[in-house]
């Protein structure tokens, strides 16, 4: 009887680790949420499925650093080295502190940047000279509009010739292209698994 009732115990402190860590970013996005909400911009983390299409736009073959911008709870990061990026050519740039330190804790390799994105030549220092593509989760639908002007300006400015820029939307839309920020579209993609269903547009940066 005793012998059984340690397992149990066993089983059910095991079970209450695993719980555990699958609601800890959940929470921590939560928090970040209620503290930040324009700056998180949605109730609920990306699903795997916005994730893995999202890293399936990035070229293993193009060398360079690969920069996410706000990395949140992890979900695309991971994708991201699931999908073959090594953890020296990707920098992850987030804002919120409480992200910042789950990033970290899940991802100890990874190099996590606590930063305002508009600021990316100055979180980058000499790797701002490297970027050939950049995936971003930034809410710019609900950022200022100054906040956002400067994001896209830097974003031109890192990313080398033919470069690709990678972000997600709530707008269903179909997009125009940034030709202010020499970012054209050149594919997109609708993502219905994702609460609330989500827009992929990769932009490729103009040679000329």
């Amino acid at each position: 009887m005793i012998k059984m009732m340690q397992r149990q115990a066993k089983f059910i402190t095991h079970k209450t680790v695993q719980y555990r860590h699958t609601i800890n970013p959940f929470f921590s996005f939560l928090k970040a949420a209620i503290l930040n909400p324009r700056e998180v911009g949605s109730g609920c983390p990306s699903s795997s499925h916005l994730a893995n299409a999202m890293a399936k736009e990035i070229d293993l073959n193009r060398e360079g650093i690969i920069v996410e911008l706000g990395g949140g709870t992890g979900v695309i990061t991971r994708a991201l080295l699931k999908r073959g990026v090594t953890t020296d050519r990707l920098i992850v740039i987030e804002c919120s502190p409480i992200l910042v330190a789950l990033l970290r804790k899940q991802f100890p390799d990874v190099r996590v940047i606590q930063g305002d994105a508009s600021e990316l030549d100055k979180l980058l220092g000499p790797n701002r000279q490297r970027v050939s593509a950049v995936v971003s989760s930034l809410p710019l639908r609900s950022l200022p509009k100054s906040c956002v002007t400067k994001i896209k300006q830097q974003i031109n400015e890192l990313l080398n010739n033919e470069g690709i820029f990678v972000q997600f939307t709530y707008d269903l839309r179909l997009p125009s292209p940034l030709k202010e920020e020499r970012l054209s579209c050149d594919h997109t993609q609708l993502i219905w698994k994702n609460l609330p269903p989500a827009r992929i547009n990769t932009f490729i940066h103009d040679r000329y």
